[in-house]
């Protein structure tokens, strides 16, 4: 059985270097439906310390919440010396203001689970009600190997990122361009999408296993079409959203993730005419020139829930 996670809105995730304290409360007014303060890659060594002082302080003095957004941490990898003292001090010190924490370079089950133990305790020992939910980032070719099991692992994990950059160090890709297309890339002439196959097995781990799949970055971000055209394939291909790392990318992929109102418009209108073939005993019908059946309502019927969820939410 898939486990039930959390409902919520995951188009966009804002990263913001916890060594930057000054663009916390700016982060906090933005439109990212998703903010994790960052303590690895963003952030230098020798600030390390500073910075994780910093999301502490962060965690505790701004009302996340109360502004509507869910709050995350991005922790240093198990194969660094610094994410034990990320987990210990920020769960112990700011965890109940803390919605998830981001995993980096997840690559077996077995970190999940060492992690959902440690978690565990710290929260017994510091009586924080609320779970802390995972994310988890697939960034490494034995993470993509084993991301199905990765996705099941915990009820904690609430969704998997695709970590682009780190992933095609992993994988020997010849590309330098973290989430967008590379021009050797080519399928009868055509260019084609290098991060298609290990996205589109992502979107699968996560669904079968009830979780958010969210796509990795697009790092160019003086490149707004190239950005909106990435935004669009991981949102058609299933993804709920896509992490964004300059706010100027936050508006065009909450667009890119929120049903326009004539594709809301045929869902519904898809529903209407399956209904009224079901009065007449039919188990198909014709919209807009097309054959609808039972498949279509299941398709129609996520675009009508999504477009309530963000309904209610906005």
């Amino acid at each position: 059985m898939p486990d039930t996670v959390p409902a919520r809105l995951n188009r966009t995730e804002l990263a913001v270097p916890a060594s930057r304290p000054e663009l916390f409360a700016k982060a906090a007014r933005s439109a990212a439906d998703v903010v994790f303060l960052d303590l690895e890659d963003a952030v230098a060594p020798s600030d390390k310390a500073k910075a994780r002082k910093n999301a502490i302080e962060g965690l505790n003095d701004i009302d996340w919440r109360g502004v509507g957004k869910t709050v995350s941490v991005r922790i240093n990898g198990a194969d660094t010396e610094w994410m034990y003292r990320d987990v210990v001090d920020v769960v112990e010190k700011a965890g109940s203001r803390l919605d998830l924490i981001m995993v980096p370079k997840v690559s077996r089950r077995e970190d999940v689970l060492a992690l959902d133990m440690w978690l565990a305790q710290i929260e017994r020992a510091k009586k924080i009600p609320t779970p802390i939910g995972l994310e988890l980032l697939i960034e490494t070719a034995q993470g993509l190997a084993n991301v199905e099991t990765i996705a099941s692992a915990s009820p904690r994990v609430e969704a998997l990122l695709l970590g682009s950059g780190d992933l095609a160090a992993s994988m020997g890709m010849r590309t330098t361009n973290i989430g967008g297309l590379s021009a050797a890339y080519a399928v009868d002439g055509r260019q084609a999408d290098i991060w298609h196959y290990a996205l589109a097995r992502l979107v699968v781990a996560a669904r079968a296993a009830g979780k958010r799949p969210v796509d990795g970055p697009y790092a160019d971000f003086n490149d707004p079409q190239g950005l909106k055209e990435a935004a669009a394939r991981a949102a058609a291909l299933g993804c709920e959203g896509k992490m964004v790392i300059h706010p100027s990318q936050i508006a065009p992929v909450n667009e890119a993730f929120t049903p326009d109102p004539m594709e809301i418009e045929r869902a519904k209108g898809i529903l209407l005419a399956l209904e009224e073939a079901a009065e007449r005993g039919q188990g198909a019908a014709t919209y807009e020139g097309r054959l609808v059946d039972i498949a279509s309502i299941r398709q129609a019927r996520v675009v009508v829930a999504k477009a309530e969820r963000l309904r209610q939410w906005s």
